[in-house]
């Protein structure tokens, strides 16, 4: 037999797949008419139910996301990163938030009020540095009573933000390396090219959907979970894709199709994290009827606002009924109860790992999806029937976990519906041969990767290379950057003090030429 290498094998089989997945008339791609059929895994429901709700869903999600209850979310996103120095902090003018002033937040939400009746009392939390969790939580919370802003969700949406760089390719690593249940250390490392490893939130490993044989139903579900925001992330920056040549956003269906599409398991666990929202939101609707929610960003004595949000609430709840089809009473008994606690510290892990995202959006929106799936393994494996009656426990939920189990649902709710979107351009597409050569070709030849190159805002300069570009440009950069009014500009200028501070330092650092071969040479 030939002497023929583990990777010459993994990306053949990996390119047979790619062709098998796409021209496959039985799959979901290769004909729009044609959706998935039969059962989602571990759960009580099947694609096709799925499918036949999600643009009701959609729509209704889509209205409910842009009232001021659940667009303003308040979140500390400068915490710094509990695992490693992450100094490599993307500067693009498209990386950056724009928070909302306080004083323009009703005040019943501001930090005075909350702090008042949602923060909970020392005998019931365990206070970290810059956070703090209760036992039910399955998410550190941010410690936001002398710090945190309020953004605006809406007017940061998640999208590609042209962030690259070790630290980006290093952020999907840590999470299924470091919080895997005994995953192989060598199928983790196994890494290939994404033409799109622009983002934290979007490198996928060629192995991450393997699924050892054996593994008990819990870490198959918390394997999934992780697998499914992957995924769901991806589709999102595949879709709201900017073209660095024409400067127009738009959706990628090479992007798609590499980092999602051919690979089948990966969009069977959006549904999965679709079916197990929509289950949380069910158990939660007694309690999210009788929610104080305030409608408007003037909170006036005009209440038809806040009763329009709750009809929609009801609507969500009521397909949340017919579709959250979960068991969740099977999980963690008999001799897999001593599972939860790791279960629990995994994903709190994994909320930690969020404030190492270099990117303050996709650091945002990696905190938004995290607590909010948090929120639904809360609700389901951690509270009964009398815990959540609103009467008995109305505190039951901070704010913060409210919002970002809605928007969480509606950002799944999303991707499937750019799914179906991107179903459509590959029906038209007549390019078919060139886009899979071309994935073909990202998986055989990965290029070396390069330090962060964000990518310019459409009217705005780009952010300049230190080295290369002038004084000019750079001051036009910042003063650009600060007009936002975001603490990023700050942050910049200090970077790049910091940045001049070790160029400098390097021109009177000994190379090393004359010293002894490294160890790795």
């Amino acid at each position: 037999m030939p002497n023929v290498s583990w990777s010459t094998l993994l990306f053949g089989t990996q390119i047979a797949g790619i062709r098998y997945a796409l021209y496959s008339h039985t799959t979901w791609l290769a004909n729009p008419s044609v959706q998935p059929l039969g059962p989602i895994e571990t759960t009580l429901c099947n694609f096709e139910t799925v499918e036949s709700v999600n643009d009701d869903l959609f729509d209704l999600l889509h209205q409910i996301v842009s009232t001021p209850f659940f667009r303003y979310y308040k979140v500390d996103l400068y915490k710094e990163c509990p695992f490693w120095e992450n100094g490599d902090k993307c500067s693009s003018i498209d990386c950056v938030i724009q928070a909302v002033e306080e004083n323009k937040v009703p005040k019943k939400w501001r930090t005075s009020t909350l702090g008042k009746v949602e923060t909970p009392s020392l005998t019931l939390k365990h206070s970290l540095p810059g956070c703090y969790y209760r036992d039910s939580d399955y998410c550190y919370q941010d410690d936001l009573s002398d710090g945190g802003e309020f953004v605006d969700l809406i007017e940061n949406p998640e999208r590609f933000t042209g962030y690259s760089g070790a630290s980006a390719r290093g952020i999907w690593k840590a999470i299924y390396e470091e919080n895997c249940f005994g995953q192989s250390k060598e199928a983790i490392q196994a890494e290939t090219y994404s033409p799109l490893s622009l983002n934290p939130l979007l490198k996928l490993s060629p192995f991450e959907e393997s699924e050892p044989e054996g593994e008990c139903l819990e870490k198959r579900v918390y394997y999934r979970i992780i697998s499914g925001l992957h995924a769901s992330i991806s589709t999102h920056l595949c879709y709201e894709y900017l073209d660095q040549k024409t400067g127009k956003w738009g959706p990628n269906l090479e992007c798609f199709i590499e980092r999602v599409a051919s690979h089948p398991e990966r969009l069977q666990h959006i549904y999965f994290n679709t079916v197990i929202l929509l289950r949380a939101i069910s158990r939660l609707g007694p309690y999210l009827s009788g929610y104080d929610i305030c409608a408007s960003a003037t909170h006036d004595e005009n209440h038809s606002d806040e009763a329009h949000i709750k009809s929609q609430l009801r609507s969500i709840v009521s397909i949340a009924d017919r579709v959250g089809k979960f068991d969740e009473s099977i999980l963690f008994k008999g001799e897999n109860a001593v599972l939860k606690e790791e279960f629990k510290q995994h994903f709190r892990n994994v909320s930690s790992i969020m404030d190492c995202v270099g990117c303050a959006r996709c650091r945002l929106w990696g905190k938004v999806q995290i607590n909010g799936l948090a929120t639904a393994m809360k609700t389901l494996f951690e509270l009964d029937e009398k815990a959540l009656d609103p009467e008995i426990n109305p505190q039951l939920l901070q704010r913060s976990e409210v919002v970002a189990l809605i928007n969480t649902a509606h950002r799944f709710a999303e991707s499937l519906h750019f799914v179906d979107e991107f179903r459509q351009l590959w029906a038209i597409a007549e390019n078919r041969e060139v886009i899979i050569k071309k994935v073909e070709e990202n998986i055989r030849n990965p290029p070396v990767a390069k330090g962060p190159s964000p990518s310019p805002r459409i009217g705005h300069s780009a952010p300049p290379d230190w080295q290369a570009a002038s004084l000019y440009d750079r001051c036009i950069y910042i003063v650009q950057l600060c007009k936002d009014g975001s603490l990023e500009c700050a942050r910049t200028i200090v970077n790049y003090i910091m940045s001049f501070a070790r160029f400098l330092g390097s021109a009177f650092t000994l190379s090393g030429k004359d010293g002894l071969p490294r160890e790795e040479f």
